[in-house]
């Protein structure tokens, strides 16, 4: 999904590029027919380049920030965990079976850890 909304970006982008190009000829055109020295010419076709290098510049930075957003997108997959849901500090949560004590307050269970309690006839 991530991929082809970045191609789809890029292809705008390279739409805008393409479009400030041939408005700068045109411009250049434009200034071109007005001009009445060699140096209007020159400086006409001078700003005609300088437009065109920054539609580049441009097209390079807008597709720099999509592949950005893609690499971002692969690394937010998880949610993050709900206020309230984690353990209150001091209780015995994520501890490997057969350490530790039991949380104050309670019994230690009559079967043995992990198994089924004796009588419900389970092997």
């Amino acid at each position: 999904m991530q991929a082809a909304k970045e191609k789809i970006s890029n292809l705008a982008s390279v739409a805008k590029e393409r479009m400030t190009i041939c408005k700068a000829k045109v411009e250049e055109q434009a200034e071109l027919t007005t001009a009445r020295t060699a140096e209007e010419r020159e400086l006409a076709r001078e700003r005609r380049k300088v437009k065109g290098a920054q539609a580049k510049m441009e097209l390079h930075q807008a597709k720099a920030k999509h592949a950005a957003e893609k690499l971002s997108s692969k690394h937010h997959h998880h949610q993050p965990p709900v206020v309230g849901t984690q353990p209150v500090v001091g209780t015995h949560a994520n501890q490997p079976v057969g350490t530790g004590g039991t949380i104050p307050g309670t019994t230690a269970p009559a079967h043995p850890l992990g198994g089924h309690p004796p009588g419900h006839g389970h092997i």
